[in-house]
């Protein structure tokens, strides 16, 4: 199954390429981080090649957002200078320095990975269409792995910002279930709902990358897990969006997989989330409010989470587990996964989420991150993949969600799914020309 646009060009993946191709793929991911992820404004720091270690993942160039502590640059979290302290290199990425990947610069991201989607110090163009948002603050990650500019790419997810910039940028990411993966040498937002995310154009690229990052065994379980639609999430969403995302869900279908349809989207959970991350956003960067450094907006949006009191906190805190366990019992129970779409709107144009904008509209930045932030607050696991194009040909993503310890099933699913479809190797129109007259 392809969609209309099967004859546009395509990137490779990792896993795709011989070993000398892997040799010239990172030399020209090198050469492109220097012009087109500098244009992009996707490149916050270029490293010179150091000596790799041989491994599974030998040559392999990516990126990390510019929040974690990678021994060869001060990260600056989004503001104007260097924030982070002198903390140790953070151990994910020592884990793929030591399975031979090749950390190759640092990506840009929104400051203190709060402001609004698509807003930082150089506003980070998406590569389908300029005058559109990115994603949320881990845009840098997402552009470069969509532009080809690596071919995988470290973010932080704490209510879809891994998972929103794949859809937004058309291309493949993975947040972790909460705690599986370390976040030392990394950033802090709102602790009890951040997560390590990592991006790559396709789920078999993130399968690579797994095993190494999380030290889990390769492979999966080769039974395929029920498929549970949420239907409510579905209707909530604008049509066209919807039925992008029910095609991807078919291919599945055609591929063997059992689909269900069931309500299980949870109004309560997304409450308690915006509470928590409003919460323990203001008490995490308290220090900030009077920065004046620090964006007047963003500041302002630290106040208003101190208004929260510690009893309301410690209300939508004491909620998760028994709403935890209700999305398992009815969603996922049974070797299930659930899918709903990434955002239930269409990447909106920038302006509309710009608060400096005479277009800005709160109930865009609202709906953004809508179908993503519950899954933090529960602490699941999910997927992003490219499921089509809308109608404007902007990507549209499907969201994956299963239960704790899933993340490679949920991959494995992913895998299967891209078999069937050719969403998540398109060249992105905007930059299409840059890359087609490369020499």
């Amino acid at each position: 199954m392809t969609s209309p646009q099967t004859s546009l060009a395509r990137l490779p993946d990792w896993s795709s390429l011989s070993e000398f191709g892997r040799m010239a793929a990172l030399e020209q991911c090198r050469r492109r981080m220097a012009h087109l992820g500098r244009m992009l404004h996707a490149v916050e720091h270029i490293y010179h090649a150091e000596a790799l270690h041989q491994g599974p993942l030998s040559g392999l160039p990516y990126v990390a957002k510019d929040m974690f502590a990678t021994g060869r640059s001060r990260p600056s979290w989004g503001c104007s200078s260097p924030q982070a302290p002198a903390l140790p290199r953070a151990s994910v990425i020592d884990r793929l320095d030591q399975a031979g990947a090749s950390l190759i610069g640092t990506s840009t991201m929104t400051e203190l990975a709060y402001e609004p989607s698509g807003m930082a110090r150089r506003r980070a163009l998406n590569p389908w269409r300029f005058d559109v948002i990115p994603g949320g603050s881990s845009t840098g990650s997402a552009i470069l792995v969509a532009a080809g500019c690596c071919f995988a790419a470290l973010g932080s997810d704490t209510a879809g910002s891994v998972r929103i910039p794949a859809h937004c940028c058309g291309i493949t990411a993975l947040k972790p279930g909460h705690g599986k993966i370390p976040l030392d040498g990394a950033m802090a937002l709102a602790p009890s709902l951040d997560s390590f995310g990592m991006f790559a154009r396709s789920a078999a690229d993130l399968a690579l990358l797994w095993p190494v990052i999380s030290g889990d065994p390769a492979g999966a379980d080769e039974r395929l897990p029920r498929v549970a639609l949420l239907r409510d999430a579905f209707e909530a969403s604008e049509a066209e969006l919807a039925a992008v995302c029910a095609g991807a869900v078919s291919a599945l279908a055609e591929g063997g997989m059992t689909i269900e349809d069931v309500s299980g989207f949870s109004e309560e959970a997304d409450r308690h989330a915006l509470t928590v991350l409003l919460a323990e956003a203001a008490r995490e960067h308290r220090a900030r409010i009077d920065d004046p450094s620090v964006d007047a907006t963003l500041r302002k949006r630290i106040s208003k989470g101190l208004a929260i009191t510690d009893g309301e906190l410690a209300t939508a805190n004491s909620a998760r587990d028994a709403l935890r366990h209700r999305f398992i019992t009815s969603c996922l129970g049974e070797g299930r996964i659930a899918v709903l779409p990434v955002m239930p709107i269409r990447t909106p144009r920038v302006n509309q989420t710009d608060p400096a904008s005479g277009d800005f509209d709160p109930r865009v930045l609202y709906a953004l991150s809508r179908f993503t932030r519950f899954v933090n607050y529960l602490g699941l696991p999910a997927l992003a993949v490219p499921a089509g194009f809308d109608g404007d040909g902007m990507p549209v993503g499907l969201q994956l969600i299963g239960g704790a310890g899933s993340e490679a099933m949920l991959l494995q699913v992913a895998v299967r799914l891209q078999q069937r479809t050719d969403w998540h190797g398109r060249v992105p129109t905007a930059v299409a020309s840059d890359i087609a007259g490369e020499p």
